[in-house]
């Protein structure tokens, strides 16, 4: 496996940061964030995170140690309740916003960009690497435009026993590959032959790496003791359409943009709402992917196969058919994969 093609130097070329991404599918730049900034909310969503049970409370909090008795899994009643409380402070939101990042997107974009508000923290639990995330391609949940970029960006230095993230490098250039329900952060994986271009180092606190929608990625495992916290923020071109999902908040099931901001201080105004200010473009979502891959889940888990207990999951916290919410909750109960 290859290490990243490290762009760091040429940050400030848009050209070339652009043919990069063209060729490659992604870049990778140190110190991309400022690791202060970081730094102090990686100990704010520790505090949320131990009062929820998540994080060992005998341990310093700064060594974010997790207590596997509070496992949890997206889209679970209790994985997004941690959330919702983080992505009710402003200093989280306005990470994606930090003109340093920004302007790197920017750059590379060649027009001003629109951060997507569906911003989306992840926090993965050690040892349970049957939750790791598999390859896919961030389109099927994003649309909008392909030319949309993610900025994965973890919140803590990422040595080889933390994970992180693999990058199939040019893999953006065959289009949407087959994918199947699977376990893990999203609920899908590719099922086509993939190339065996496979990058990944370690990380620093403040690194990023930014990929295209088409991008081929996946998480490693995650190993010690410790919980893994990152983020994707999305951004894209303001000339180009965005679904609206995109302009919702990630917990959308169970809390508002009126919600979340509720208490935020008259200085956060910049972040609230920002998106309405351009006359943006809107694509409809295509249901299509997400209708193929409930069924396919449905096939799987009646035939025992536990890669569809995520997918299951997503159909009970966010389907409108009650039916269908009935079937995939018997399902679950029969698979099981988390007892």
């Amino acid at each position: 496996m290859k290490p990243f093609l490290d762009s760091t130097d040429v940050a400030h070329e848009g050209d070339e940061l652009r043919q990069r991404m063209a060729r490659d599918g992604y870049l990778f730049v140190r110190g991309a964030v400022p690791a202060e900034v970081l730094e102090e909310m990686r100990l704010s969503w520790l505090e949320l995170l131990r009062d929820a049970g998540c994080v060992d409370a005998s341990a310093p909090l700064d060594e974010g140690l997790a207590d596997l008795s509070g496992f949890r899994v997206e889209p679970a009643d209790d994985y997004m309740n941690v959330l919702v409380e983080l992505y009710r402070k402003p200093t989280f939101q306005a990470i994606q916003h930090h003109p340093d990042l920004v302007g790197l997107v920017e750059r590379m974009v060649g027009e001003t960009v629109l951060p997507h508000p569906r911003v989306i923290a992840r926090y993965i639990f050690p040892e349970k690497t049957e939750f790791t995330t598999p390859p896919h391609q961030d389109w099927i949940p994003i649309q909008g435009t392909a030319e949309t970029y993610t900025v994965w960006i973890p919140f803590a230095d990422m040595p080889l026993p933390m994970g992180g993230l693999q990058i199939c490098a040019g893999s953006h250039k065959n289009g949407i590959y087959k994918f199947r329900p699977a376990l893990g952060a999203g609920g899908l994986e590719i099922s086509d032959e993939l190339p065996d271009n496979w990058c990944y180092n370690p990380l620093q606190q403040g690194d990023v790496i930014l990929f295209h929608s088409l991008t081929v990625h996946k998480g490693m495992p995650c190993t010690g003791k410790r919980l893994r916290l990152s983020m994707d923020a999305r951004y894209q071109g303001i000339s180009q359409p965005v679904s609206p999902g995109s302009l919702e908040p990630h917990c959308r099931e169970i809390a508002s943009w009126e919600q979340l901001y509720a208490d935020w201080p008259d200085d956060t105004k910049p972040y609230r709402y920002y998106w309405k200010k351009y006359d943006l473009k809107l694509n409809e979502y295509d249901t299509s992917y997400h209708v193929l891959r409930d069924d396919l889940a449905f096939e799987m888990a009646e035939a025992g196969d536990v890669r569809a207990y995520s997918t299951l999951q997503r159909i009970v916290a966010r389907d409108k058919d009650e039916n269908k919410r009935g079937r995939a909750e018997l399902l679950m109960k029969q698979l099981c994969p988390t007892n």
